[in-house]
């Protein structure tokens, strides 16, 4: 796994015009980048599309990464989060040739059963993160709930990155332990 000081050599490189670097960045970060932006789009033809832009544009933009600003994996994930928003903006008004579960009609009213079935599975989560230190309960919906990567954890609790997936993890051993009594 690279670190961030690995990111900012490789895009220092990259805007250099360093090919070899700007793959080893890709290689690095794909995965990343690709999970963001398809919680987003939620179809892969879509995110594959808006992460070659993406590429194409840390490509080149690299020169303008400030190391000082933000660490590199925030810098190219906001990269291509704003793509993704900016290509769900564009598609706002989708025909039903493009989306065809649009067709699919839902009832005109939930079924009962599942929506209480639903209703106290939540209660119950809500109850086992209330549980939960402040700091580990906020740090669980900030990763979870807003997207927020262990970098941007880091950054906001003032602590190392293993540390904060070290939290996240028991945190989530321990709701994991209060849903199963």
């Amino acid at each position: 796994m690279s670190t961030p000081a690995d990111l900012t050599a490789y895009l220092v490189a990259t805007a250099q015009g360093d090919q070899a670097a700007f793959e080893q960045l890709y290689a690095a970060t794909r995965a990343k980048l690709y999970g963001v932006v398809l919680r987003i789009l939620r179809r892969n033809d879509l995110a594959d599309e808006v992460i070659q832009e993406t590429y194409l544009k840390i490509w080149g933009s690299a020169g303008s990464f400030d190391p000082s600003r933000a660490s590199p994996i925030t810098w190219m994930v906001t990269i291509a989060r704003n793509r993704a928003i900016d290509l769900v903006r564009k598609r706002s008004e989708a025909s039903l040739e493009e989306e065809p579960e649009a067709m699919d009609v839902a009832a005109d009213s939930p079924d009962p059963l599942a929506a209480r079935e639903l209703s106290e599975d939540l209660q119950r989560l809500m109850t086992c993160i209330g549980a939960l230190d402040s700091d580990r309960k906020q740090m669980v919906l900030l990763a979870y709930y807003d997207g927020l990567s262990r970098e941007q954890l880091a950054a906001k609790f003032e602590r190392p990155v293993n540390t904060i997936k070290t939290w996240l993890r028991r945190s989530l051993i321990e709701i994991r332990d209060c849903l199963g009594s």
